[in-house]
């Protein structure tokens, strides 16, 4: 019986070609939020499922979460996101940290859902958090960043758009507005949260199963669809607009403007699944017809690391995932095209491999990066595998060059070629 070959239902195999641009993703992650004076760090890629169980929702424990119990009996988990475990290395070493705090990873993440387009199993994420700071400023500073990453991968303001919301003001909306209790309003959050994932019917047909005969005779339903259609704050109904939460959205969008973000706006419907978010939640969404969905999303929580029996500390945070972003790359067309991290192949006449090997280490002691062909193939095949691996540039050695030791550089791009020696060439081919 012969073995499958492909991968894992809803992960991904990584060519070298797939690595050079996740490579290049990962290089403009760290680049910009370094920019930001952000550090990164990492955490165990299994942890226990209560750290889970505690706040990061029903939906992602009991159906998205990849759980087992090990060998000592611990029931433990693949991380399905990387909050909770950011926020128990905070609190390990809640007093010795110095405040603000800025942190970034780049991690691997798991969850059990159907795999889509944008949506895998297995995905990587970039994860951003501000500790310290309980003031709009560190929401705004994780915008201006965001829009700093989008900006420096090629992007204008048209391709997407930055919308928020306050968990505080659904909380109004569904205790004080709609007069849901605690358990109406946890499923009314969870629907609204998957609103446009299904079709209005079904919604209003949910939304009619939350409430009671009561509430949906003094027309709840109605008065919620009318606050969910309300396209900016002022169209608010006013037992809403007036509160502390429609303030703070007020001003972070006032301030995300005055700092040269224009393509921010107010959006009643944007929830964040997890239950730790306390305060503004924002989620950055593709124009492109073609891809009109949610790219990144975050916001406040406060209370998560007081959870490990430490002193709370505000904290503001968002994810990135690296499928949802490849996708918005491609339809904007702002993936560039890539050679090969290979400077030189060198192609190899007769039996001169020793000369090859020694060329190739003095250009390696250059910093530049060579491949050798030892297949003994004619000239025209060895050339043309350089062609096909996307390598620029062709050293050839034979018997002359080995005696000389001027060899001929070939650039494949510009079908050139110049007799040099190996300090000559390792001039040409410094990046």
């Amino acid at each position: 019986m012969s073995l499958n070959v492909n991968p894992y239902k809803g992960t991904k195999d990584f060519f070298p070609e797939d690595k050079r641009l996740q490579d290049y993703i990962f290089r403009v992650f760290r680049k910009v939020v370094k920019e930001y004076g952000y550090e990164e760090y990492d955490t165990p890629l299994i942890e226990p499922i209560d750290l889970y169980i505690a706040k990061s929702g029903e939906e992602i424990v009991n159906e998205q979460t990849y759980s087992f119990v090990d060998r000592g009996g611990r029931k433990v988990a693949i991380r399905p996101e990387m909050t909770p475990s950011v926020s128990r290395l905070v609190a390990s070493k809640r007093q010795e940290l110095a405040y603000p705090l800025r942190w970034f990873s780049i991690p691997i993440l798991w969850r059990y859902e159907r795999p889509q387009k944008g949506r895998m199993r297995e995905h990587r994420q970039l994860n951003v958090d501000v500790f310290g700071v309980d003031s709009y400023l560190a929401e705004l500073e994780i915008i201006m960043l965001t829009n700093s990453l989008l900006k420096e991968f090629g992007a204008n303001p048209t391709m997407y758009e930055i919308k928020v919301n306050h968990r505080q003001l659904l909380d109004e909306l569904f205790g004080v507005y709609l007069g849901l209790d605690g358990d109406q309003s946890h499923k009314m959050a969870r629907l609204l949260d998957k609103k446009d994932k299904i079709s209005k019917t079904e919604f209003l047909d949910i939304v009619d199963s939350i409430l009671t005969a009561k509430q949906r005779d003094n027309g709840a339903s109605e008065k919620l669809l009318s606050a969910l259609s309300a396209e900016s704050i002022e169209k608010l109904p006013k037992e809403l607009s007036e509160t502390d939460a429609v303030k703070e959205i007020k001003t972070l969008i006032e301030s995300s403007k005055a700092h040269g973000i224009k393509n921010i706006k107010f959006d009643i419907g944007i929830v964040r699944g997890f239950d730790y978010y306390s305060g503004l939640v924002f989620e950055l969404f593709d124009t492109s017809p073609e891809n009109n969905r949610s790219m990144m999303g975050g916001g406040r929580y406060d209370g998560l690391v007081g959870l490990f029996g430490v002193e709370p500390i505000p904290t503001v945070g968002f994810g990135l995932g690296d499928a949802t972003l490849l996708n918005f790359l491609e339809i904007h067309n702002l993936t560039p095209n890539f050679t090969s991290e290979v400077d030189l192949y060198v192609v190899i006449i007769g039996d001169e491999y020793d000369s090859a090997i020694n060329a190739a280490n003095q250009l390696r002691s250059n910093g530049i990066n060579v491949a050798i062909d030892y297949s003994g193939r004619k000239l025209g095949n060895q050339i043309k595998i350089a062609e096909k691996k996307a390598i620029n540039y062709v050293l050839i050695i034979g018997p002359e060059e080995s005696k000389t030791q001027r060899f001929t550089l070939r650039d494949i791009t510009k079908s050139t070629e110049d007799k040099l020696d190996i300090e000559q060439i390792a001039n040409r081919l410094k990046r």
